[in-house]
């Protein structure tokens, strides 16, 4: 479904159909370059920042300071963000995934699935066995549909929102 080549960016290009009158073309990158970074932090900011009122000196850490200290990904469309994500190395060799945003326009679309699928096939071709992700309570739903499961216990604070921890088996 994803085929990684030599610049390990993720070659992939999303069609949905909306109506009779064509669909909507997208495409999803694993981050190359800082430009490219600096459009998931613009999508982040707005969905976390804005939206849900995170402190900026949270949303941004030792990951975002360059395109190479972290797994980055951005879907585009026509030119524009509208998604972003990243993961990171994690215990017992799995992948944790963070900082899942998709633009409030284009939620319920299917984009924040393909968006953590993408994730999963790039943490799986470098080897990593699971992942590992904290999910606002509000999204736990989603990540069940999707094959996650949430680990038993409290949920606890994130930035002033409660979460749960999930994990599922690449």
């Amino acid at each position: 479904m994803f085929r990684l080549d030599k610049d390990a960016r993720i070659s992939y290009h999303i069609s949905y159909r909306l109506d009779e009158r064509g669909t909507r073309q997208m495409e999803i990158i694993r981050v190359t370059t800082d430009e490219q970074l600096k459009e998931c932090l613009g999508v982040r900011k707005e969905v976390f920042v804005d939206e849900q009122n995170v402190p900026l000196e949270l949303e941004i850490d030792e990951l975002d300071a360059s395109h190479q200290s972290g797994h980055h990904f951005l879907i585009r469309e026509g030119g524009k963000a509208i998604a972003a994500a990243r993961w990171k190395p994690f215990e017992e060799n799995r992948a944790k995934l963070q900082r899942i945003a998709v633009l409030k326009a284009n939620r319920g679309t299917g984009l924040g699935s393909v968006l953590v699928q993408a994730m999963e096939a790039h943490a799986k071709e470098l080897g990593y066995k699971g992942a590992v992700l904290d999910a606002q309570c509000q999204a736990e739903p989603f990540y069940k549909k999707i094959g996650y499961e949430t680990i038993p216990g409290e949920p606890f604070d994130d930035a002033g929102i409660p979460h749960v921890r999930m994990v599922k088996s690449l």
